[in-house]
C-alpha cells in the first residue's frame, strides 16, 4: 500500500469547518458529528483517490455533502414524531433575546432549499470564494452566485428584515440604553 497522501494533521484541521457545515445542513449537532465522523472514515478509506496538490477541504466537503444527500434521500419517506409531541417536550424557552433571534435565524435558514442554504453557508459562513463553492457543488460559478442571492433574499423575507437598519439593536435594547444628551 502506498504512503498516505493526506496527513492526520490535515484531516484534524478540517474538522471544525466540516462540523460547522454539517450542522448547517442537518440542523442537529449530534447528527452533524456523526456525519463528520462518517466523512473522515470514508476519506481515510478512500485516501488513494485524493489527488495530491488539490484542495483537500473541497474534497472533504464534497464527501460530506454527498453523504448528507444520500442519507436524506433514504430518509425522505420516514416519519418521526409526526405530531411534534416529543419535540415539544425537549425544548426550553431561551432566557435572552439573542438566543430567540438565533433560533429564528436557524429556523429560517432550515426553510431555505438545501442547495441555496449550502451555497450561502459555504460563501457567507465558511468564507469560500464562489469559484471554490462551485467546485465543491459541481456547478457553474453563476449558479452559485444566483443561489446565494436567492438565499439572502429569502432569508431576509423569512426574518422580516426590510433593510440594513432592521439588523442590530432592537427596541427593547434601545430602551435600556442611556439617553444621549
Amino acid at each position: 500500500m502506498p504512503a498516505p497522501s493526506i496527513s492526520t494533521e490535515e484531516l484534524l484541521a478540517a474538522i471544525p469547518h466540516l462540523r460547522a457545515f454539517a450542522t448547517s445542513l442537518c440542523g442537529n449537532r449530534d447528527r452533524a458529528d456523526d456525519l463528520v465522523q462518517d466523512t473522515l472514515a470514508r476519506a481515510w478509506a478512500k485516501m488513494d483517490r485524493f489527488e495530491a496538490g488539490t484542495n483537500l477541504n473541497a474534497w472533504l466537503f464534497t464527501i460530506l455533502r454527498n453523504l448528507f444527500f444520500s442519507e436524506h434521500r433514504k430518509k425522505v419517506r420516514e416519519v418521526e414524531d409526526a405530531d411534534g409531541s416529543h419535540a415539544s417536550r425537549l425544548f426550553t424557552l431561551p432566557e435572552q433575546t439573542a438566543r430567540l433571534e438565533m433560533q429564528d435565524f436557524r429556523r429560517a435558514l432550515m426553510k431555505l432549499p438545501s442547495d441555496q442554504r449550502e451555497a450561502l453557508l459555504l460563501v457567507g459562513a465558511e468564507g469560500y470564494a464562489y469559484e471554490e463553492v462551485a467546485e465543491i457543488c459541481g456547478c457553474a460559478v453563476g449558479t452559485i452566485k444566483s443561489r446565494v442571492n436567492r438565499a439572502r433574499t429569502r432569508l431576509a423575507a423569512l426574518l422580516g428584515l426590510e433593510d440594513e437598519d432592521s439588523i442590530g439593536v432592537d427596541k427593547i435594547v434601545m430602551a435600556a440604553l442611556p439617553v444621549a444628551a
